[in-house]
């Protein structure tokens, strides 16, 4: 039987994930809703002092999931259709997602000095990027779901490389425990690092096209 499928099915797609990241982000402002619902006055200062925590989690959460979103929306801007093997790596994506705001209240509960909390946190960031890079893949192996305009654009090195480094924050989480989750800031290298290797690649392209003299 032949698959049919049309923009809108592709924009049910991209509506559905962004209502699953929608819902996890409003998930993430619960328990700062909780701490104001016993009945009890607090100040500022008292909320801060006394659930640093909560409100450092949700922080943390925020930012990764706009950025997971982001990502997505980069990926999906460049598609005009999807494959079923697709469909499912983004179901995997939003399983990840969805899981953030539980992992966040472990954060929030536990504190950021726990290896086994602050390996479970990132491995699941690590599953939403490796979902997202496969989704990626599959576009760039099969061109023909790419809008014709910017085919050939989609390039993984950019998520490999970022999933990467979250491997060996993970491994460092465990390894050197002391430093918690500042070892995501090992994240920030990999724009540099990106630039870098697109920078000897293009290198290497002139050289080896280059005519002999």
């Amino acid at each position: 039987m032949a698959v049919i499928r049309t923009d809108r099915g592709l924009d049910r797609l991209v509506n559905f994930s962004d209502a699953a990241v929608a819902i996890a982000i409003t998930l993430l402002v619960l328990p700062l809703v909780d701490l104001l619902t016993d009945g009890s006055e607090y100040s500022v200062s008292s909320l801060l002092n006394d659930d640093g925590q909560t409100f450092f989690a949700f922080a943390i959460s925020y930012v990764v999931i706009a950025n997971f979103w982001e990502g997505h929306h980069r990926v999906f801007e460049h598609l005009s259709d999807y494959s079923r093997a697709m469909l499912w790596a983004n179901f995997l994506w939003l399983a990840s997602i969805v899981l953030i705001p539980f992992t966040t209240q472990l954060l929030a509960d536990q504190g950021t000095n726990d290896p086994a909390v602050n390996a479970l946190y990132i491995s699941t960031m690590i599953v939403t990027t490796g979902s997202l890079l496969l989704i990626e893949w599959l576009a760039v192996r099969d061109p023909q779901l790419q809008r014709a305009e910017v085919r050939g654009a989609l390039d993984v090195r950019g998520a490999a490389l970022a999933l990467v480094l979250l491997l060996i924050a993970l491994v460092l989480v465990v390894v050197v425990p002391a430093v918690g989750l500042f070892w995501l800031f090992l994240l920030f290298l990999s724009g540099p690092l990106d630039r870098l290797a697109r920078r000897w690649s293009g290198r290497r392209e002139t050289t080896h096209g280059r005519p002999d003299g």
